[in-house]
This record gives structure tokens, sequence and C-alpha cells, in this order.
């Protein structure tokens, strides 16, 4: 194999299927992306077995061929190279090692056979839709700090995608949630995700799309079954097994009784917050909210180091009542809200708490209380 290509573009398409590689691996050709050349271009693919990322870049071929070469080490090796530097890779005849040579720089990475690769075999899919990458970035970005991090439950490690009839339109809706805080955000499903299964799109594939979908006005041809699903975001296809659980019934920790309602203005909630948890001993400290009419006041007190307390103003005209939630849970969700003021729907101290973005009705996050 003999490809010439420009330094950006290599170092473009490296930086999207480098990242899925794990950096440890007992298995010696998962350390490695495999390079083949494909009429005038050049394609990479990366895979830890769960995921598989393939992405095709422009090239100058001279000599056809394939080859396994370390993923991160080409990487580094190509983002250190000058700008605008051409760059020339090289296999020797027998295989066993590649020459990456750009001016008067030359590097010689140990091949593995392109034949050892692993491929993931995606089977045939039973739905494909096409969604705009700003609402699939939407749906990601709203939802995926709630993802669980605790391995014993898997089922909660991604975001559980799914449609759903609501006010008599079929909604493409991600939920995710670790017990203690759920997000959910949801749009018109568009035409082919009708009769899909409840999916759940697993923690690692989540980070890796959300990267990729920064793309403004583009389409994204989804590909789903049970099993498996595949992502095209020009040109890169990404393909991942998904996590094989049944996601709770999130609809029951919804509460749809919550009547008592406090309006408060976004940005100063969060400051107040961020600032009162100063003093918390550790990060899941409980922030104490008591809430009267026309004000709220924040209060952490840590036996340890002291007490900080903030009043703000509040629109609030329900029976006086004291809340406390984790400091960070409340600031993660502050974060998420576009609108200038945050709507929460009280019940009582020990019942869950909704919490809605003034400025987008299709996203709303419920929030467990915590003892004050």
């Amino acid at each position: 194999m003999r490809v010439i290509l420009e330094r950006s573009n290599l170092l473009k398409s490296l930086n999207h299927v480098h990242r899925v590689v794990e950096r440890r691996n007992t298995i010696p050709i998962l350390s490695n992306v495999m390079l083949v050349t494909e009429g005038n271009s050049l394609e990479m693919k990366a895979t830890d077995l769960d995921l598989e990322i393939t992405e095709a870049t422009p090239a100058q071929v001279e000599r056809a061929g394939g080859t396994t070469v370390p993923a991160h080490l080409l990487y580094e090796i190509v983002r250190k190279l000058p700008e605008g530097a051409e760059v020339m890779l090289r296999t020797d005849d027998d295989g066993n090692a590649m020459t990456v040579a750009a001016g008067r720089s030359s590097f010689r990475l140990q091949c593995l056979p392109q034949s050892d690769f692993p491929q993931l075999t995606a089977g045939s899919f039973s739905h494909i839709f096409r969604i705009d990458a700003a609402a699939l970035k939407k749906l990601i970005d709203k939802t995926q700090f709630a993802i669980s991090t605790e391995e014993t439950r898997y089922y909660l490690n991604g975001i559980y995608l799914h449609a759903v009839e609501s006010g008599g339109k079929l909604k493409l809706r991600s939920v995710a949630t670790d017990g203690h805080r759920l997000a959910r955000a949801e749009m018109d499903a568009p035409a082919g995700a009708e009769g899909m299964p409840g999916i759940i799109i697993p923690r690692k594939t989540v980070n890796e799309l959300q990267k990729l979908v920064d793309v403004p006005d583009m389409a994204v041809a989804t590909e789903l079954s049970d099993t498996k699903i595949r992502f095209t975001i020009g040109g890169v296809v990404l393909t991942s097994k998904l996590i094989d659980g049944t996601f709770p019934d999130y609809q029951r920790v919804i509460p749809t009784g919550n009547d008592k309602r406090l309006l408060i203005d976004r940005e100063s909630f969060a400051r107040a917050v961020d600032r009162v948890s100063t003093v918390s001993s550790e990060r899941g400290r409980a922030v104490k909210l008591s809430i009267g009419d026309g004000l709220v006041t924040l209060a952490v007190n840590n036996p340890d180091s002291g007490s900080a307390t903030e009043e703000l103003a509040a629109d609030y005209s329900s029976d006086p009542m004291e809340i406390g939630f984790n400091a960070k849970y409340l600031l993660d969700v502050a974060a998420q809200l576009g609108g200038e003021n945050a709507r929460f729907m009280l019940a009582d101290s020990g019942s869950p708490t909704v919490i809605h973005d003034t400025a987008d009705e299709d996203t709303l996050y419920v929030l467990m209380p915590m003892r004050v």
C-alpha cells in the first residue's frame, strides 16, 4: 500500500476513529486502526468489539492495499506533524511495517495483518429513518448527564430511545436515569420510526455520537434492530451493539399531581447553589431549599467547616415547604435549561420534583429529594 494524504484530512478522520480504541487491550489487534484503500480514498476502521467506527478520507492512492497499525501512536504522530503537510503512508513488501513520511520526518510502525482485524457483523436492520443532526444532538445532550455509572444496574448505563404516542402524535423520545434523577427529551418521530423497538444505546456510543453530530444542517441516517444500531453521518459510519436489558417503566417515576409551582431565575439560582455548596464536605451534600411566599432560602450546613445561606426572590404562592436536593444534581439540570426561568413542580419534602425548561416544553427533569 502506498497513499498520499493531506495532514488535516488524515488527522480529522483519525481523531474520530482512534477514540474508540481502548488504551489497554489484552487483544493486540484491538489497539490498531485498520487502513484500507478504497477507490480514491483511504478507509479507516477501529473497534472495541462493541462499537465500530469507519471513516473514509480523500487520498491519492498510488498502490492499493491494507494493513493495521497502532491507533493512538499514528494519531499522535499525525497530530505533531506541521500543518499543511502532505503525509505518505507506505507498507513494506512483507507487510510487517508501515512508513509514515512527511517532509523530513519519517516514522516506521509495526503492522498486524488486516485479515486478523475483527468485523462487527451488523446483520439486518428492521427500522431505517433519517434524523436531523441538530435534533439528534438535542435528544442526546439533554439526557446524557443522567446516565448511570453504576455497573450493577447495567440497563441504566445508556440512553433509552423509543417511539411513543403523546398528545395524538408519534414522538421519538430519549430517557436517562440513575435512580436519583431522570431526564427526558422528545421530538416528532421521523418517518420510518413507527413500531421501532425500544433500545438502550450504551454510554460510550452516546459519547462518540455526541462528538460526531456537532455538524449543523446534516441528516443522520439511522438504522436499528433489537441488538444493533448504526448511524451514518457524512463519511462516518458508527455501528454499535445495544445494551441487552429492559429499561424500567420510567413513566411511573414522573409525578403528575405536583401542584406547588415555583418559578425562579435559572442563572441566579444556579449561581446561588454553586456558592452555598462551597462549604459542603463532599459533592453529595444536600442543599436545603426553604420555600415561602415570593422567597427561596438556600442553606448548606456542614458540621466540619461551617454553614452558608442565600436568599433569592421567586414566584411562589403555595404553602411554605422545605426540601433538600443534591447540589450537583441541581447544577446539572440548571445547565441543561435554556429558558430564563426554571419551573419547579413540587408536592412535598419527600416526593420527586419535576423541573421544566420554560423555553422548551419537549424536555423535563425529575429529581429525588434528599433528607436534610
